[in-house]
């Protein structure tokens, strides 16, 4: 579905730079990207990270959408079982109202034990949580006044179209037939989930919804050891920050576990660092995303690396691609 993309998740190692430093460079770095003509942004939520990982990515999407024309805002993804639907639909609307049509929320399970104790919710009953949840959310941003147990639902105001850009997104087959059940578009961790996505949709007499597939995380140098010199401390946090988080899930369905070396990262593919014209390789076959502030990189390093890639890698990829 998109092709090129910036990534932020705005968590900071304890050697990275400040948050509020980062987040302005995210916010002048999303402006430049949309300028170029990278298509989407990715934007990520987690809860209770002793690094800062952004909470509550609207309102960066919101900030985003504030000063850009044309670059898709992703929510990826929203976990929506810490959370009130109506409240998200209430807030998604008016994002997508500033971003003008440009929003697309990702709705997940979520799969972090120590969130859903935090705020209060079952672990175990997450599943069952996100369903009850996407039922009332889609209801509420379709229009519908309607009564939930005990509450009458009625959110205004409306974004029009913004239904026809929910997906949900996850690692398990559960998942996949999940965003066939709910009729939304489908971002799976996996690509052998899609034909399950896609034959589930046929069984229901609907068409597919869009597919926003993982994208590779890179980072643009002209020197490839240089640049890992460059990214690897951050690099290796972000892999077991992650693998911490998702401690309570099977490795299986989580590519962070085990990356606990520089070594182990590089092999992984996770992250890659690329030269502008490997990118335009790498391109051929997958989405790039590029992570210019990970784990808080300096923005003066972050920067190079999204320059090159928008001045020398983009316009070779968007030349094939037309």
């Amino acid at each position: 579905m998109f092709k090129t993309a910036l990534s932020f998740d705005m968590r900071s190692a304890p050697f990275g730079r400040p948050q509020p430093e980062l987040y302005r460079a995210a916010l002048d770095m999303i402006e430049y990207a949309d300028s170029k003509g990278i298509e989407n942004v990715i934007i990520s939520e987690h809860h209770c990270s002793e690094d800062g990982y952004i909470p509550v990515p609207a309102l960066l999407a919101a900030a985003a959408g504030a000063r850009t024309k044309h670059i898709a805002i992703t929510l990826g993804a929203i976990v929506l079982p810490l959370h009130d639907p109506v409240k998200v639909a209430e807030q998604i609307a008016v994002t997508d109202l500033i971003c003008g049509g440009r929003l697309h929320p990702v709705f997940v399970a979520g799969y972090a034990r120590h969130e859903f104790e935090a705020f209060g919710k079952s672990f175990a009953a997450r599943g069952e949580l996100l369903d009850n949840g996407l039922s009332v959310l889609i209801r509420a941003i379709n229009g519908d006044r309607f009564t939930d147990g005990d509450r009458v639902v009625f959110v205004r105001p409306l974004s029009e179209g913004l239904a026809s850009r929910l997906f949900i997104g996850g690692g398990i087959r559960t998942s996949a037939l999940r965003a066939a059940r709910f009729d939304t578009g489908f971002w799976p961790m996996k690509n052998d989930l899609i034909p399950v996505y896609q034959e589930a949709c046929q069984q229901l007499g609907r068409m597919p919804g869009a597919i926003m597939t993982t994208a590779v995380g890179v980072h643009v140098s002209e020197d490839v050891e240089g640049g890992w010199e460059e990214i690897g401390p951050y690099a290796l946090h972000l892999m077991r920050a992650y693998a911490a988080i998702s401690a309570d899930v099977s490795s299986s369905n989580s590519p962070m576990h085990g990356l606990d070396t520089l070594e182990a990262v590089r092999a992984s593919g996770v992250v890659q660092v690329l030269t502008p014209l490997q990118c335009v390789e790498v391109a051929k076959d997958h989405a790039l995303a590029l992570v210019p502030l990970i784990a808080g990189l300096p923005p003066e390093i972050g920067w190079k690396s999204l320059e090159l890639f928008a001045e020398q890698a983009l316009p070779l990829i968007n030349l094939r691609n037309s």
